[in-house]
């Protein structure tokens, strides 16, 4: 069962063409006719940026040089991750009519959502780099982390849309729990307040596995390397996570057709 899904994963990549130029053209038609096109996206996560940015900067007693910098990274980031997860849990359902049509490989659909994503976060990354710009580099020594970083980064994205889109695919109320969830993770993931700031429930960052996905790629670009826990925890999370969604691709990769 797990080499049925290997093969998938393989045909799939091999098909790279397919999946990125249907990722870029939703991309496009979204914001079809429009002059500024998909910078939109950037715009609008800068203005989101820019007005938490001065609400809660000024509620933490926050120095914007650095509250700035450090809500963008986590903002962008998590909202690639998060929007990741909740497109993959309709990636086989949204799909369907191709997957009942057309002999395809199915992870192609999940590879959609996440290259389309990653055109969104290349747009909004923009917003960070001209942070880094304003208020300068805290340290180039931790910068080329990010490369690796974002890779676990990813990896973790992937294997969480590949068991929502499955088990969505079967539960059809699933999606609606999942964008929930995340809804949820979001507030208590330190993303709008620093870590240390939970002096009395530091257990809600410590035991938080998205809390250390935010802090392996946010910590390279504020100059802090991430900590030995941290690449473990994020690594380890990746391994895990992708022998069990590849073990539940590899069971239920021929009934996802009768399920959509």
């Amino acid at each position: 069962m797990l080499f049925r899904a290997l093969v998938d994963l393989k045909n799939s990549l091999a098909s790279w063409r397919l999946w990125t130029l249907l990722g870029w053209l939703e991309v496009r038609q979204r914001y079809a006719r429009s002059r500024v096109g998909p910078f939109w996206l950037t715009i609008s996560m800068g203005v989101m940026i820019t007005s938490i940015g001065m609400v809660y900067g000024t509620l933490f007693g926050m120095e914007m040089v650095d509250y700035l910098p450090f809500l963008a990274i986590g903002l962008v980031m998590w909202a690639a991750l998060s929007q990741t997860v909740n497109d993959g849990s309709v990636a086989y359902t949204n799909s369907g009519q191709y997957i009942r049509q057309v002999a395809t490989p199915k992870l192609i659909y999940v590879l959609q959502v996440a290259w389309r994503n990653s055109v969104i976060l290349a747009h909004n990354f923009v917003i960070v780099l001209v942070l880094l710009a304003l208020f300068g580099v805290k340290n180039w020594m931790t910068l080329p982390l990010f490369i690796p970083a974002l890779l676990v980064y990813f990896a973790n994205a992937l294997w969480m849309a590949m068991i929502c889109g499955l088990l969505s695919a079967r539960f059809r109320d699933l999606p609606q729990i999942v964008q929930a969830l995340m809804q949820v993770a979001f507030y208590v993931t330190p993303i709008l307040y620093r870590p240390e700031a939970l002096h009395r429930f530091s257990f809600i960052v410590e035991f938080n596995p998205f809390a250390y996905l935010i802090d392996v790629v946010r910590g390279p670009l504020i100059g802090q390397a991430p900590t030995a826990l941290t690449w473990g925890v994020t690594i380890s999370m990746a391994v895990v996570g992708w022998s069990i969604a590849l073990a539940l691709t590899g069971r239920y990769l021929k009934r996802i057709p009768y399920w959509v």
